[in-house]
């Protein structure tokens, strides 16, 4: 029998601790929190400084049963769950629930799943931190406040199922706001002057920059006209040549936003399946003989740093792989800023040495690609830095110049593993410039100038918001991705085209909350009260007074909209079609998987229909029905026969109206990372990439 009994959130978890510890731990999973706020009422006791009344969470009876039970046997019983505040709230409602002092070296917490780190953190066990308890404890109880006073209004006024909450509040201001700024841009008209220029038979790119040693701008096709009336015959002087070595630093390694932002760009997924597939790396994967193994440190932290036993271990691995030139001396890592927090180490994987290719057999596809992310850039984020040749030309006709500039890679350096994305998705390339000096003359060869207009501020990502949650302060580590799943799951907000839109009934509960309580999507505010909670956990404020103050305001504001908030009707948008059971009209609605059609007549009427899509592409198996654009579940855009069930064609590839000139099957238009490609869906033919 086990002398001592350790409790941790997930089984997946409990299974890789237990084979660490050995034969005299029984380790088990709570699978969460066991106690919680009840979902039926408030829950909170505005009257006695805000006392929080728990219960057991409905379902969690069984689990707590057999804890205790395996409590009574243990000589000592250690609470290990996640290493932040909602883990430090989880261990405090298990010592509450099992009758453990909480005073006692009751906690133990690791960073990562290893064998060497799990051992060690239980030879320094701790009491539990009431700091950490209490910021949480602040949090779930001014969401509740905030929520279960608001959310009722809104269903009274606007109508059922809708939520207001101070993070996703301030999330759904910035879409709108967002969408408000391109609505009012005001497109702006410029130009542009390429030039194709030769020396030799090299051929390069250079563009007009101005007059003499001063900048031109194009505003219109008269400047543009300007220019070239200036210009005197085809040839020109290089009049001055500028070569540089820049050098280029890597990125830090992953903290939670910045994972999340890499994971949208580079690999297509959503903050909520990035956090999914991490939580799963991070509490262990079997590896066959190996057994199971946490393969990646702690996934919610703000922090880049990074153990020296992880620093030695990274720099023996980059000095053996790649050579001791790639290797940097000292760590790569950016400074503490004030809003990190800093408790835990970057995201990284455990061990270096464990490469992605040595886990292909082992790991499922998406949890593979994350790790290789991680991987990658953790390692590159400790390599030195890059060396770029660049140079910079100008060229001269008549006082009018032209500038081509260039840059290759001199010393790949961090390069070698890993270069970070970006939001637009463009990638640096080598743009050689032929050997030219002072004196040299050049002709041109191809003058195209071209109209462009200023853009719009881009809608928001899911990168992008989470860069500027981020950055304004608004949330912790833990809060982004259930937030955007929120306000998409509420239908505040829609992706389009992997942007942010908002939607009609977004705008009128913002605009509601605005006028009765602009404190809660107030930006400024939503970022001191996330301050304030990490004054709490770090014992510089306490919870209730911190609570009251904010709530002193709330409760005023709370009076005055109960009485003067109007109600909202909301119309559903009509379908322009009838019902075909009923004959009444049909109209559009959103549910949880997107807008669908409904009969008006409901209740009485129940028909629903989905709205589809023709793509003006015959069926190719039953030859009669037309080929139509669907949604799965998931929101994933796939294409199917207009007579399911009685044709079950399905391609989630869109076809394309022209037969295969090679077998005269189906073609279908097939996205790759170069852009888009024509294949055939029987024979090799191909098409060139479109991007």
């Amino acid at each position: 029998m086990a002398d001592y009994l350790v409790i941790v959130e997930s089984p997946a978890k409990a299974k890789t601790i237990e084979k660490y510890l050995g034969k005299k731990y029984k380790v088990k999973a709570s699978m969460g929190h066991v106690r919680d706020l009840p979902k039926s009422q408030m829950g909170v006791d505005v009257t006695a400084h805000f006392e929080p009344k728990y219960i057991t969470i409905r379902g969690k009876g069984p689990v707590l049963k057999d804890l205790k039970t395996a409590a009574k046997k243990a000589k000592k019983i250690y609470l290990a769950a996640d290493p932040d505040r909602e883990g430090e709230a989880i261990a405090w409602h298990l010592a509450h629930s099992l009758n453990i002092d909480e005073t006692s070296a009751c906690r133990v917490v690791f960073n990562e799943i290893t064998k060497e780190a799990v051992k060690e953190s239980f030879k320094h066990p701790r009491a539990i931190n009431m700091n950490l308890v209490d910021s949480q404890q602040a949090r779930r109880i001014l969401d509740r406040l905030v929520g279960y006073n608001i959310s009722p209004l809104l269903w009274k006024k606007v109508k059922k199922g809708l939520s207001a909450g101070r993070v996703q509040s301030v999330a759904v201001r910035l879409i709108i706001e967002r969408e408000n700024e391109i609505k009012a841009f005001n497109p702006e008209e410029y130009w542009t002057i390429p030039a194709q220029m030769k020396k030799g038979n090299k051929e390069f790119e250079a563009n007009f920059c101005g007059y003499g040693g001063k900048k031109q701008p194009l505003s219109t096709r008269e400047d543009v006209d300007a220019v070239l009336a200036k210009m005197d015959g085809d040839e020109m002087l290089v009049s001055s040549v500028s070569k540089k070595e820049r050098r280029r630093n890597p990125a830090p390694p992953f903290t939670t936003s910045s994972l999340q932002q890499e994971a949208a760009r580079k690999l297509n997924f959503r903050a909520k399946k990035t956090m999914m597939l991490a939580q799963q790396l991070y509490e262990g994967i079997d590896l066959g003989k190996e057994g199971t193994v946490g393969l990646i440190t702690y996934m919610r932290t703000d922090s880049t740093r990074i153990s020296n036993t992880a620093l030695e271990e990274v720099k023996n691995y980059v000095e053996e792989t790649y050579g001791k030139e790639y290797a940097y001396n000292r760590p790569v890592s950016k400074g503490k800023s004030e809003k990190t927090q800093d408790a835990h180490e970057a995201v990284r994987p455990t061990a270096t040495m464990r490469a992605p290719s040595e886990l292909k057999k082992y790991l499922k596809r998406d949890q593979l690609r994350l790790y290789k992310l991680i991987w990658e850039r953790f390692v590159a984020s400790q390599m030195a830095p890059a060396v770029m040749d660049t140079m910079s030309v100008d060229m001269t006709n008549n006082d009018v110049v032209f500038r081509a500039t260039g840059s290759k890679v001199k010393f790949p350096g961090f390069m070698k593993v890993y270069v970070e994305g970006n939001d637009d998705n463009t990638k640096e390339e080598d743009r050689i410039l032929p050997p030219l000096e002072e004196g040299d003359k050049v002709s041109t060869s191809d003058i195209d100038p071209k109209q462009h207009y200023t853009q719009p501020p881009p809608r928001y990502t899911e990168a992008r918001l989470v860069k500027t949650l981020e950055e304004l302060g608004i949330g912790r580590p833990s809060t982004f991705a259930p937030t955007l799943d929120t306000i998409q799951r509420r239908n505040y907000v829609a992706l389009d085209n992997k942007r942010f839109i908002p939607t009609e009934l977004g705008e009128i509960v913002l605009d509601l909350i605005l006028e009765f309580f602009p404190q809660i999507i107030d930006v400024n505010f939503t970022a001191e009260m996330e301050r304030s909670l990490d004054d709490i956990e770090e014992g510089g404020k306490e919870w209730e007074k911190v609570i009251d103050q904010f709530y002193q305001d709330f409760e005023k504001r709370l009076l005055v909209a109960e009485k003067e908030m109007q109600e909202v009707e909301i119309e559903d948008e009509p379908a322009g079609i009838d019902c075909d059971k009923c004959g009444s009209p049909m109209v559009i609605k959103m549910g949880r998987y997107g807008k669908f059609m409904a009969c008006s007549n409901f209740p009485d009427c129940r028909n629903t229909k989905p709205i589809v899509k023709e793509i003006g592409v015959p069926c190719p198996t039953c030859k009669e029905g037309q080929i139509v654009e669907r949604k799965s579940k998931k929101g994933r855009i796939f294409y199917g026969c207009d007579r399911f069930p009685e044709c079950e064609f399905i391609s989630w590839d869109k076809p394309i109206s022209r037969p295969c000139p090679k077998c005269e099957s189906l073609l279908v238009e097939k996205k790759i990372k170069k852009g888009k490609q024509i294949q055939c869906t029987s024979c090799d033919y191909k098409e060139e990439p479109q991007e």
